[in-house]
Order: C-alpha cells, then sequence, then structure tokens
C-alpha cells in the first residue's frame, strides 16, 4: 500500500463523505489506539466518523476498491488493542451512529445503532419496566457496538451469560460494502449456519456491525447483597465453591488485599483494608433473601472475619461501586497491565497461587480483582512504564500468567476479546489447525484482507 494509494481513497472519501472524513493528523491523534497500555498503534491516513450505514457502505467500498486496511472503533474503551490504527488504515469510527431506534416492550427486544453507549440502553429500557443484562464494568462508557465485537461480558455471566446470548439480529456492511442481515425475531432458529454468533466476537475482522437487536429481560425483583472479608485469597475462594453449591447468584466478585487498599484510598469507602480478600455477593429473584443468607453462613463458615448482608438496594449498589472503581484505583497508582484469563472455578485457588508467585518472582505489583462465579479474573499489573527494566518485568509477568492459565485449562480471555494484545498466544490457546480454520472463515467474509488485518486471531 503506497502513499498514493492511501491519498486517493482519502480524496475518495472527502468527495464523497465530506465533513464526516478528517484527515488532519492532529485531530486524528484521539482516534489511534484504545485503553491498552502496551499495544503498537499506527497512523491512520484518514479517519471517517459515519453518520449512517450509508456511510459505513461508502467507505468500505472505497477502502475495498483501494485495498486500504480498515480499523472499526466504538468509545475506544477496549483493553487488548483491537482498534488500534494502523499505519495508512482508515479508522472508522461509529460513535456518532447512537439512536436507540426501537423498544419493542412485547417482544422485549431493542434495536440499537453500534455507537449507543451500553449503560443509555439499561437506563431507556429501565424506564419501560425492562432489563438489559450485560454490563461490563465499561457499561458507562463503552458502546454496544464494541461490546458486540468483542462478546462483552461483565459481573452478571454466570447466571446470565455473556453479550451473544442476549443477541437476536444483527445487520452489518462486508468488505465490499454488502449489507447482510443475520439472525431472527424469534426465540427459535435453527436455520442454517449461526452467522450471527460468528459476528459476535469477531473483532471487526469480518464486518462492520451498524445495527442490532438485543433481546431484553423483565427487571429482576430487589437483590440481596452479601459482602464478607477474608484473611487470605484461599479462604475467599472456599467461599465461592461452597456458594455455587447451595445458590445461584447474579454476581460474585472478588477483590484482593492490593485491590481493597487502592479501592479505598480512592473512594474512602472504609473497606476492610486488613483483608486479604473482599467477596461481593448478589442474589436475585423471589428467593433472594433465602439465597443471599445461605451466601453468608457460606462465609462464615469459609472463615469470613466479617459478613455484612443487606437488602437494601441503594446499600447494595454502593457495595458495587466499589468493586466498578477497582480498575480505575489501580491506575492511580502506577501505569497498568490488566489481564484477562479465565479458569475453571475448581481451578481458582490454583490461578491466585500462581499470580501470586509471579508478582514475588518479577518484583512486580499486581493486584486481582474479577468474576470469581465464573473464574474470570483480572490480575493488573502495577508498573512505571518509563523504567524500562520495570516494563520488562511486567511482560516477563504477563506472559508467564497467561502460561499458567494456559496450563490450567483456561482461557486467554474471558471477555476483554484478543486484539493485538493476546495473539501471540492464539495458536497455544486453539490449535494451529483451529487457527487455521478461523482464517478460512475470515476469508470467506473478507477475502482482500483489509478489515483489521493480523487482530483476533
Amino acid at each position: 500500500m503506497t502513499l498514493e494509494v492511501t491519498s486517493s481513497a482519502a480524496a475518495e472519501l472527502v468527495a464523497r463523505l465530506g465533513s464526516a472524513v478528517v484527515t488532519d493528523p492532529d485531530r486524528m491523534l484521539a482516534y489511534r489506539r484504545d485503553q491498552s497500555l502496551l499495544t503498537p498503534d499506527g497512523e491512520p491516513s484518514t479517519l471517517v466518523r459515519a453518520r449512517s450505514t450509508d456511510d459505513v457502505v461508502v467507505t468500505l467500498q472505497i477502502a475495498h476498491r483501494h485495498g486500504v486496511p480498515v480499523v472499526t472503533r466504538g468509545a475506544g474503551t477496549g483493553l487488548a488493542g483491537g482498534a488500534n490504527a494502523i499505519d495508512g488504515c482508515i479508522v472508522l469510527s461509529l460513535e456518532r451512529m447512537n439512536e436507540i431506534l426501537r423498544i419493542d416492550e412485547a417482544a422485549r427486544t431493542a434495536t440499537v445503532q453500534p455507537g449507543v453507549i451500553n449503560g443509555d440502553l439499561a437506563a431507556a429500557v429501565a424506564e419501560r419496566g425492562l432489563w438489559y443484562v450485560p454490563d461490563p464494568g465499561s457499561r458507562a462508557i463503552s458502546s454496544i457496538g464494541g461490546n458486540l465485537a468483542t462478546n462483552a461480558g461483565g459481573t452478571c455471566c454466570a447466571k446470565y451469560g455473556v453479550t451473544a446470548d442476549h443477541v437476536a439480529r444483527i445487520k452489518a456492511v462486508l468488505p465490499d460494502g454488502r449489507i447482510i442481515h443475520t439472525g431472527a425475531d424469534t426465540r427459535k432458529n435453527v436455520a442454517g449456519l449461526n452467522l450471527t454468533q460468528v459476528l459476535v466476537g469477531s473483532e471487526g475482522t469480518l464486518a462492520v456491525i451498524v445495527e442490532a437487536t438485543v433481546r431484553l429481560r423483565a427487571q429482576p425483583s430487589a437483590a440481596s447483597t452479601v459482602v464478607a472479608s477474608f484473611p487470605t485469597t484461599a479462604q475467599a475462594i472456599d467461599a465461592v465453591l461452597t456458594i455455587r453449591q447451595v445458590a445461584d447468584p447474579c454476581l460474585l466478585e472478588l477483590m484482593d488485599r492490593t485491590t481493597i487498599s487502592a479501592v479505598n484510598d480512592m473512594t474512602r469507602m472504609g473497606l476492610d483494608d486488613t483483608a486479604g480478600a473482599l467477596l461481593l455477593v448478589q442474589c436475585d429473584g423471589g428467593d433472594a433473601a433465602a439465597e443471599a443468607a445461605r451466601c453468608a453462613a457460606a462465609c462464615a463458615a469459609a472463615g469470613a472475619t466479617e459478613v455484612y448482608d443487606t437488602a437494601d438496594p441503594v446499600e447494595g449498589e454502593e457495595f458495587m461501586q466499589a468493586r466498578r472503581a477497582a480498575l480505575t484505583a489501580l491506575e492511580r497508582r502506577g501505569s497498568t497491565l490488566l489481564d484477562d484469563l479465565a479458569v475453571p472455578v475448581p481451578h481458582l485457588p490454583r490461578m491466585l497461587a500462581a499470580i501470586e508467585e509471579t508478582a514475588d518472582r518479577h518484583d512486580v505489583l499486581i493486584g486481582t480483582f474479577g468474576h470469581a462465579a465464573d473464574g474470570n479474573l483480572h490480575p493488573t499489573i502495577v508498573f512505571d512504564v518509563s523504567d524500562a527494566a520495570m516494563t520488562a518485568r511486567a511482560r516477563a509477568a504477563f506472559d508467564d500468567l497467561v502460561a499458567a492459565c494456559l496450563a490450567l485449562g483456561g482461557s486467554i480471555t474471558g471477555e476483554h476479546g484478543v486484539g493485538a494484545l493476546k495473539t501471540p498466544y492464539m495458536e497455544s490457546m486453539v490449535g494451529a489447525t483451529e487457527r487455521e480454520l478461523m482464517a478460512g472463515i475470515k476469508s470467506v467474509f473478507d477475502p482482500s484482507g483489509i478489515l483489521n488485518p493480523g487482530r483476533g486471531f
């Protein structure tokens, strides 16, 4: 791809889309990368801030004709470098396509453009007594399109599933500009291959999602919340294993000593910062109070030093805010390299032990938090990015954490996606033949290879 090619494509985009196109490098700076600190980014030739499906179609037609790569971008909250610019690429931003097109209360669905913020959709349907379940920690700032691209998770996954479990239909644009529709409004649909599920989690490598119909649920009855402090993470995980046998909580979150201390320093919430670990458990539904009582008993039996149980929704939300603040609080202590590892729940004790051993071996600070109910942990390495030796130790620690996860039969990503950050580990994760199959699927959707090349797999 030559400068002449990218300049020609940029000129054609300006002629067709006018003010939606940006070519000034300074104005494109904020669109060059996501929130992943140590993943590379390039210098785009053009930024298109699409306002409609037609803008997306025109952009892809021009890119396809000129062979220019396209990196699709949502809100830029990704944590794996999946939306980082590539040298000479077109960055296709969907942030302006942010309309909630339709809420169908009878069908319990909402049809939205990709730029709609997750929390805004949740609030809009809540006004009608409905619930959009997928709730990533970035709910207040991440977009539905980005959530679809990475198949985002969140706190309620163990009970209610990830983003893919709540998608009915998708409208997308192929790299050559053709529009496709996948899925159905019906609850049951087994006609042909499930292209909806192929697109969800494909990280912008197959098509550009321009519209989605997502499923809604009735709002749950008031939840009961249990907060328990433990001397060690091992005791907290003992409680987790027991809780999974006696209850079906909608969320079960873990924070270790380092994370508790960071959250306390930032929020002044008065959490027990002498504790080695904190569990936050929430139960919903008609049996919520009884389930919460069983969870509290399980925590006490596992050695909790303090157990607090409340049915007050305001108090419950206050505790949830502490958990949501975990990453921000750790970021106040230095540069961060956030991991996203999922292991079978019975292997959580071994994974947590491996995290502690890795921190000691590489002399780095690691704060761990995550979704204990489904085994998805976020060990966060805190370091000084201006210190080359410390940065090298952080990278080595990251590699060791992924290796430990794979050795336990885990997944290199539970909800953040592969992006650019995790591609080096993909073959170890899925296998060479399986990776070839993924590449074959991409070649069918994107034969010229222009959509987010080198990402995802």
